[in-house]
């Protein structure tokens, strides 16, 4: 009686691929490819319109490309010379307040995630209470007065400088992503809890440092209410409430006005409401790629709990 010899042979090269399963694929990627075309198509117009004749904006003819091309709108823009004023200090808010921000919500973030810390449960419901019950802005603005910070500049760096969502992102990634061997390992060697965060969690938490720093410096950068609240000299002044300022301002004139000085002044007007978009949005933009590497994995881990 004979036996077959049968061999297995390793199954070499791509899996095909059936009709259905590339049908999909083409319908996920054109979906996909369209939600970016909707996505990106208004940021794209912006800057068009931005070097388009106002009236070739009013009247649709701008869709891919500048109609009339034009710089007045920046011109007319950069005539204020406030508007440096505005970059300087809203750099300095942004740079000073990103950093006392992740000073106060990181270490606190930390102890929250400690189990060993007495009263946990009663500082977490304390902190997440403020999230849907304020006194108010009468109450914050008495506060900020009796504590003399009216006026100044560390209205704008100090007051608000505690976000509580942020405090409640890191601590999700610390339970998650910092195992507890590692604490008792380092009490082995002799370390203590202050030297542990620092030398040890720390660097272990780039990613999430990451994306509360760009959270924060982009609240920072867009902030303008607390200003408008708060200050009272104009070379305190950031830059998104110098900029709301000028539009205010050529918008009364262009109705105020008549005849031809009022058209120019509506033309300047609707010229500059691009402008002011790309001036106000494209520095802060900039600094997205820097943080892109740390973003998808600081979000995701911060966001879900196990």
């Amino acid at each position: 009686m004979e036996t077959a010899n049968t061999t297995l042979r390793p199954v070499t090269g791509a899996i095909k691929q059936g009709r259905s399963d590339k049908a999909t694929e083409v319908v996920i990627y054109g979906f996909a490819i369209l939600f970016l075309i909707v996505l990106m198509y208004p940021l794209y117009f912006i800057v068009i319109a931005s070097f388009s004749d106002p009236s070739a904006v009013a009247n649709g003819k701008v869709w891919f490309i500048p109609r009339g091309f034009t710089l007045d709108g920046y011109k007319e823009l950069f005539k204020h010379q406030n508007i440096w004023i505005g970059y300087r200090n809203t750099i300095l808010y942004t740079v000073i307040g990103t950093a006392i921000g992740l000073a106060v919500n990181i270490p606190a973030a930390y102890a929250l995630s400690r189990k060993d810390l007495a009263g946990r449960k009663f500082l977490s419901l304390y902190f997440i209470f403020t999230m849907f019950f304020s006194g108010g802005l009468i109450p914050t603005f008495l506060t900020i007065r009796d504590f003399h910070m009216y006026n100044t500049f560390l209205v704008m760096v100090l007051p608000f400088s505690v976000v509580v969502y942020d405090i409640i992102v890191a601590r999700t990634f610390f339970q998650t992503s910092i195992p507890e061997d590692l604490w008792e390992a380092a009490q082995i060697d002799g370390c203590g809890n202050l030297r542990y965060f620092v030398q040890i969690v720390l660097p272990l938490s780039k990613a999430i440092i990451a994306v509360l720093g760009l959270w924060i410096a982009v609240g920072y950068w867009n902030s303008y209410f607390n200003a408008l609240i708060y200050l009272k000299n104009p070379d305190l002044h950031p830059l998104q409430l110098i900029l709301r300022n000028i539009l205010i301002t050529n918008q009364m004139q262009s109705g105020m006005g008549t005849g031809e000085a009022a058209q120019i002044a509506l033309r300047l007007a609707n010229m500059m409401r691009y402008s002011v978009i790309i001036i106000a949005t494209v520095p802060i933009m900039c600094v997205y790629p820097f943080a892109q590497k740390y973003f998808n994995q600081g979000v995701m881990i911060g966001a879900v709990k196990s």
